[in-house]
């Protein structure tokens, strides 16, 4: 199960997403769209807080390395997802995307 609760800064004009639950399976494809939803009808998502994320699969990763190479933001608490968004965040953006590209040719 995901829950994705949104929070909008009327001041500074953003959205933040709060998720909770499994990044996994038909979940992912769940989020994908919402957030593809939310940019074309409001204001894009800047900051997504995974710290109630108890599970995120490879797909998951995937998806969350797409969207912090878009300019979202990746919060995080607990040992397991906050070594997975280091790991996604290590390199430069351009570095990330590039090396990803790479590999999807692979």
């Amino acid at each position: 199960m995901l829950k994705i609760t949104n929070r909008q800064d009327p001041v500074l004009q953003d959205m933040s997403l709060i998720i909770e639950g499994r990044l996994a399976g038909p979940w992912v494809e769940e989020l994908r769209t919402y957030c593809r939803r939310i940019s074309e009808s409001q204001h894009p998502c800047t900051c997504i807080d995974l710290t109630g994320v108890t599970f995120i699969d490879a797909d998951g990763k995937l998806l969350l390395t797409q969207l912090w190479q878009q300019g979202v933001e990746l919060r995080a608490s607990g040992c397991l997802t906050r070594c997975l968004i280091e790991n996604i965040t290590k390199v430069g953006r351009a570095d990330s995307a590039e090396r990803h590209s790479d590999r999807m040719t692979s």
